[in-house]
């Protein structure tokens, strides 16, 4: 069987709706035994935010969707019409082994502080020169989102 081309997916936007779908993408992408890495920078870094101590989740920091809904009431919005929630997705990716990356410039231009990152995904701090090395493996596709 061909190799077949690596995903690599920067996701900058903060919008709940662009973070939800990079992982919908990347997870379908994996089901297909194609390989996979996600590049978070920007805003899109607030989903790895750890769990608040009011037991919400750190990703409900993510910017409000498209249709003006909070991260959670779009998330169960998206789960009540039986689509995967963004855990769910994040998981399946794990599953999957997606490659997840955390920019390092991102963090310190987001001024958040890594410490207060769930520590719960495989996550790989680096930069652009990491992701980069990473997306040119299997003759890579590089979307932006």
């Amino acid at each position: 069987m061909a190799t077949r081309h690596r995903l690599s997916l920067i996701i900058f936007s903060g919008d709940f709706d662009r973070v939800h779908y990079a992982f919908a993408m990347a997870s379908a992408a994996a089901a297909t035994d194609r390989p996979v890495t996600m590049f978070f920078s920007g805003r899109a870094l607030r989903f790895f935010l750890a769990e608040a101590a009011d037991g919400a989740p750190g990703w409900a920091a993510l910017a409000p969707a498209e249709n003006g809904k909070t991260a959670i009431e779009r998330d169960t919005e998206l789960c009540s019409d039986g689509i995967g929630t963004i855990e769910e997705l994040a998981m399946a990716c794990v599953e999957l082994n997606v490659a997840f990356f955390r920019c390092d410039m991102g963090v310190k231009a987001s001024k958040l502080d890594a410490t207060t990152f769930r520590s719960d995904l495989p996550t790989r701090s680096g930069g652009l020169v990491s992701f980069l090395t990473e997306a040119e493996k299997e003759d890579s596709q590089i979307v932006f989102i």
